[in-house]
């Protein structure tokens, strides 16, 4: 008989559309002892979902995807259900756990420190991820959830350091100074890459955290309230059979000020790279997209923030996907983008 699950340590990576926390994690697992059996629990605002395509399958990593909604308020109690199935059946040594990035963590902190978990899960310091360029959008600074990832966060990795000024990092790390309760630690990660040591070191979180009751989560229970996923749709999206070749699954959705448009493909549906490549590109770069795709050069996975996009090999095989994220109102005509995309698979006619 399996010995009782105790004490499991469980780490928290919070932070905004398009931060870099599935960077992070990545860069987070190469560290991961070969001793250890890790699961990450991936939440995505989109139906779709499309980090979990971005990681390996491995005996010694466990990751599991919820898509479409937010984990930390109208998921919460499929995140619980998941997370108990998931503890009882791969044992785990750690636990690392990846909020949307629209999500309000004080619900997912409530639900971890419940009696569900009591002397299960160990939580430590919760950690947000900042891309300084964030800071300067007055867009960004206005929205709440945004400031109380960071204001609730014990600490706070600096990604994109890399294709930001000095000057940035210098604001952001100032920025960052004057919130309170005073971060524990403020740390660049360029690529993403954070000592596991620094989350290894960290004792009990130290920031005073949300009440379950307090107005800031009152509110963004109410706002989640019709938002994607709400009715358990996530649960079936995931689970959905695969399209049929040449006629793609499209998803949709508007929730909390921003919109998600996706579509799933069979994986015998495969693409032109370069053409491919060029469509995405021509998206507005306000827009955050991100997709895995069958491609004549292979299986390939795009990541586009603030307008930088990257284009690397993937080991993902079950389907093609893409993800469309932005502010109500911004996103491109889902009919015309899906007729362009058609376009773009091998075969297919060469537009007039």
């Amino acid at each position: 008989m399996p010995a009782p699950l105790a004490n499991i340590p469980v780490h928290l990576i919070t932070g905004f559309l398009g931060s870099g926390k599935s960077t992070l994690i990545h860069r987070l697992i190469e560290q991961k002892p070969a001793d250890e059996r890790w699961a990450v629990l991936v939440n995505e605002f989109g139906q779709v979902g499309i980090d979990q395509t971005m990681f390996e399958e491995r005996d010694d990593l466990v990751v599991k995807e919820l898509p479409g909604g937010c984990l930390c308020c109208q998921l919460a109690f499929v995140m619980q259900a998941t997370l108990v199935n998931l503890l009882r059946r791969h044992r785990p040594d750690r636990v690392i756990i990846e909020p949307s990035g629209l999500g309000h963590p004080a619900g997912l902190l409530e639900v971890l420190g419940g009696e569900a978990f009591e002397g299960v899960l160990a939580l430590g310091e919760m950690v947000a991820v900042l891309d300084p360029r964030r800071l300067d959008d007055p867009r960004a600074l206005e929205h709440e959830t945004f400031r109380d990832q960071l204001t609730l966060a014990d600490g706070v990795a600096l990604t994109m350091v890399d294709l930001v000024s000095h000057e940035q990092v210098a604001r952001a790390k100032a920025w960052l100074a004057e919130l309170w309760p005073a971060k524990r630690w403020i740390m660049e990660a360029p690529l993403g890459r954070l000592p596991l040591a620094r989350l290894l070191e960290a004792g009990a979180p130290a920031s005073p955290r949300a009440p379950p009751g307090s107005e800031i989560h009152r509110r963004l229970r109410d706002a989640a309230g019709g938002a994607l996923g709400s009715q358990g749709v996530v649960l079936e999206a995931f689970a959905a059979p695969l399209p049929a070749p040449g006629r793609p699954q499209r998803e949709e959705g508007e929730a909390l000020g921003y919109a998600t448009l996706g579509w799933r493909w069979h994986p015998d549906d495969r693409f032109e790279l370069d053409r491919l490549a060029m469509l995405l590109g021509e998206l507005p770069s306000t827009l955050r997209v991100k997709g895995v795709f069958h491609c004549d050069a292979g299986w390939r996975l795009y990541n586009r923030v603030a307008g930088q996009a990257s284009l690397t090999a993937s080991a993902w095989r079950r389907d093609s996907r893409l993800e469309v994220i932005g502010a109500a109102g911004s996103l491109p005509d889902a009919a015309v983008l899906e007729a362009r995309l058609a376009a773009c698979r091998l075969g297919a006619a060469s537009p007039a």
